[in-house]
């Protein structure tokens, strides 16, 4: 077992593209749960937004910050669209509402009736809409290793993408540790625990909800854009499982906390291809296939996901305190 080229592997995914997205989309879900209290079940549609007006917007022409705003512009309009019927619901049926919406989405996404527009389940091949996002690197082409670590400089798994991602993490971060601090914050966390006594209060709760549902809607949409960028657009790749993926990621690390689903990110992402790298070297090809190991190795995130919610509601870094959620 070549241990060497298994921990390469494994530390890569510490700053990959992929864990910058999820740790972006679990911050918007946090936005959503853990400072207001809302059970969205639909980030992924969030995601798919973004990632669609980003690429559609790109291959029409378009300017890299104009794709990006027309990507944001998606889903903060998604988002008034899902909220106006349905923020006065409460616990499961909100969560019910969502995951359809996410789904209405990508069955949308994956219509032959908008082949010219989505590609239909085909998706978006990257290299249609990632050359502004290359053209903005300010690296000339080529490789570059940092101890064990070569990646190019301006391809679609590259620096360019980590640092922009990682970058966008940060300034998440930032927002919410502001938000938390502030009079806004203070009352989205007062509808988290008790929204009628914030309502006796003369506060708008349906329009901070609103807010809210936007704000983490637009970060999921940033996410998004992200995730694809090293990939195409694919919409069953962003489907009911990328939800339930992005929610392990914030109860692992800890729900209503500034960097919970920053570490929550990484673990997830760090012990998946441990995992995966270790079985692949050491169980037999007659023992377990590739594919079995790959199942596999989902099958132990839900069953991690399940003994968090059961053992460990408030992840790593969260206080149990902040999940006395109302969901009559």
């Amino acid at each position: 077992m070549d241990w060497t080229r298994i921990l390469v592997n494994t530390a890569g995914e510490i700053f990959a593209p992929t864990t910058a997205a999820y740790a972006l989309a679990a911050i918007g879900l946090n936005v959503h749960f853990g400072l207001t209290g809302l059970l969205n079940m639909g980030q992924a549609g969030f995601m798919l937004i973004g990632a669609y007006g980003f690429a559609i917007s790109t291959i029409a022409g378009w300017p890299l910050w104009a794709a990006v705003l027309v990507a944001l512009a998606a889903a903060a309009l998604f988002g008034l669209l899902l909220g106006i019927p349905t923020l006065k619901l409460r616990g499961d049926y909100l969560a019910i509402v969502t995951i359809a919406a996410a789904e209405i989405v990508r069955l949308v996404g994956r219509s032959t009736a908008l082949t010219d527009l989505t590609g239909a389940s085909s998706g978006l091949r990257g290299n249609s809409y990632k050359h502004t996002f290359t053209a903005a690197s300010p690296f000339p082409d080529g490789n570059l290793a940092i101890g064990p670590f070569e990646y190019s400089l301006n391809s679609s798994n590259s620096w360019w993408v980590r640092i922009v991602g990682w970058a966008l993490v940060g300034l998440a971060c930032l927002l919410v540790w502001l938000l938390i601090r502030s009079p806004w914050g203070r009352v989205l966390k007062g509808i988290r625990e008790d929204e009628d006594a914030v309502r006796s209060l003369g506060k708008n709760v349906y329009s901070y909800k609103m807010q809210a549902l936007v704000l983490g809607g637009v970060i999921g949409a940033l996410a998004g854009i992200v995730y694809v960028l090293p990939r195409a657009v694919q919409p069953d790749s962003m489907g009911r499982p990328m939800t339930f993926f992005v929610w392990t990621i914030l109860l692992l690390g800890g729900a209503a906390t500034v960097f919970g689903p920053v570490l929550g990110s990484i673990i997830f992402w760090v012990s998946l291809m441990l995992i995966k790298s270790v079985m692949r070297a050491g169980v037999p090809e007659s023992v377990m296939r590739t594919e079995q190991i790959e199942q596999f190795g989902w099958v132990i995130v839900g069953v991690t996901l399940m003994l968090l919610v059961i053992f460990r509601p408030q992840g790593i870094l969260g206080d149990k305190k902040e999940l006395a959620i109302d969901v009559r």
